[in-house]
């Protein structure tokens, strides 16, 4: 007989001789509960545990020597980064201000009229998100800067495994050695960069949110961790309204009343701060920053030095619109299609659509919050992988260029090259311009891009859009499928081309619904 360790091939078995009347070892039953089910605290902490045990089984089946090379190269990258970082001497002043916001909740006083930094910068965050900096306010800031730089890296390399997560890509067992690369590596993206030289909390928030996106669309919980990242930060909100339409209504029900529920805890232990913040505050863009410096990657910012103005007025608010329309329904688009298909690349192609409207529409999206350039990259090498296995006569390069024009314009910190002192930022030349709007240059392409791609496969498969019924989606399905199923091990790529022909040979069969 054949012994099983703890663990092993996803359900917890019984060790030798536990087999039922097949010979197969049996589930393990659940001690916590006379019944045998899962207690309820197995059942919190399911959710938190997955990733844990995929990320264990992933390494136990990874290939060893690709794996310590890329352990070696994320090392090297990290101690280059490290060298380069002490030498420029970052300030981690967001850090200093989430700091000072904890503090002023400790000692009671007036949140959002506080001042800190030689730059007298204010609190510009919801009451929740001072409540959870709190704690910081015991720590010294020299410790608190080696913690939260450490704390980065582990989030890098979290919103790494994440995003390989959400693209399908690679397979199970590489994945370990694309997240070692992606987190060794990434810290030299600017976004990233940047992100760990002010000590912010994008990549919690990234984290919140792909961790959310990657789990069933069936989980009671799906939809806890964008509300969070909401109660954080406002613009991930965006994505609640992404699974309203697209038809995962309890999700977005989830989001939307975790975060309320964020906003009920702030006026509840932080009344006053809440009322100044959501009747005053919020409205009030000037406290975050200027919208015509090159800082600011949105959408309004390029029309705001575009147009040599501080306030980008009418056209602003067009273009904001125009890019909110075009985003949501690539997103929208994407999604739906990657449920008619049953296929988990429409939904990271949606995700990372809506990430980047997010961005976009924003009146003030800074530089660092573009970490969402991460998962992009990964998807977009998915792609050029996916396009490197078809056949010879029908290859291109095009994915490839896309990924290293995007890694190119990521890395090349173009942005803070053109002079920038003072109002220079009003006084651009033409040619200075898409160096400054770097970003929403690379969000609009992907856009394009996605929208492109997608008429394309709605062609291929000779579906009409309106009056076909939709596929369930493909994560409502990924409890009962398992680590071991097709959306987990990346296995769903090899059979996707046979897969789709087989589904667009049974829309063509069926009657078009009335």
């Amino acid at each position: 007989m054949t012994v099983l360790k703890w663990g092993e091939a996803g359900d917890e078995t019984q060790g030798e001789g536990s087999g039922g009347g097949d010979g197969q070892p049996q589930p393990r039953p659940d001690r916590g509960r006379p019944d045998g089910g899962p207690s309820p605290a197995a059942r919190l902490l399911a959710p938190l545990l997955a990733p844990v045990a995929e990320i264990r089984n992933a390494l136990r089946d990874a290939p060893r020597r690709a794996t310590l090379r890329a352990a070696g190269i994320a090392v090297l990258s990290l101690l280059a980064y490290f060298l380069v970082r002490h030498l420029v001497k970052v300030s981690m002043v967001d850090m200093v201000v989430y700091r000072a916001e904890g503090s002023a909740v400790k000692n009671g006083q007036d949140l959002y009229d506080m001042r800190v930094t030689q730059w007298n910068l204010p609190a510009t965050y919801p009451p929740f998100a001072a409540l959870l900096f709190t704690p910081t306010a015991w720590l010294p800031i020299p410790l608190l800067r080696v913690l939260v730089t450490g704390a980065n890296v582990l989030l890098l390399g979290g919103f790494s495994f994440l995003s390989t997560r959400l693209a399908d890509w690679p397979r199970r067992e590489l994945r370990p050695v694309a997240v070692l690369l992606a987190a060794g590596l990434g810290v030299w993206l600017e976004p990233i960069w940047t992100t760990f030289r002010y000590g912010q909390v994008n990549l919690i928030i990234g984290c919140l949110v792909l961790w959310d996106l990657t789990r069933p669309d069936g989980h009671r919980g799906k939809g806890i961790g964008i509300g969070i990242a909401a109660g954080l930060k406002l613009t991930p909100g965006l994505f609640a309204v992404w699974l309203l339409l697209t038809g995962r209504v309890r999700a977005a029900c989830t989001a939307a009343a975790t975060g309320v529920g964020t906003m009920l805890v702030g006026w509840l232990l932080l009344p006053r701060a809440s009322l100044s913040f959501w009747t005053k505050d919020i409205f009030d863009t000037s406290r975050v920053g200027k919208v015509w410096i090159v800082d600011n990657q949105s959408i309004r910012g390029v029309v705001c030095r575009f147009l040599h103005t501080t306030e980008p007025g009418t056209a602003g608010l067009v273009a904001a619109a125009c890019c909110g329309v075009l985003g949501l329904g690539v997103a929208v688009g994407w999604s739906r299609y990657g449920a008619r298909l049953r296929s988990a690349r429409g939904e990271a192609w949606g995700a990372i659509a809506c990430a980047v409207t997010a961005l976009l529409i924003s009146p003030i999206s800074w530089s660092h919050h573009w970490v969402w350039v991460l998962p992009m990259i990964v998807l977009l090498m998915s792609e050029a992988a996916r396009e490197a296995r078809a056949p010879e006569a029908v290859r291109h390069l095009r994915w490839r260029v896309a990924t290293g024009l995007a890694i190119a314009a990521c890395v090349s910190f173009c942005l803070w090259i053109v002079p920038r002192k003072g109002d220079l930022d009003l006084h651009q030349k033409l040619w200075e311009q898409p160096f400054t709007a770097v970003y929403p240059l690379v969000g609009l392409a992907f856009l394009l891009l996605a929208g492109e791609l997608l008429r394309r496969e709605l062609r291929r498969v000779r579906g009409p859009w309106p009056g076909r019924p939709l596929l369930p989606h493909p994560r409502a399905n990924a409890a009962a499928a398992g680590p071991a199923g097709p959306d987990r091990t990346g296995r769903a790529d090899q059979a996707e081309q046979a897969e789709q022909a087989a589904q667009a040979d049974q829309m063509e069969k069926s009657p078009p619904s009335s």
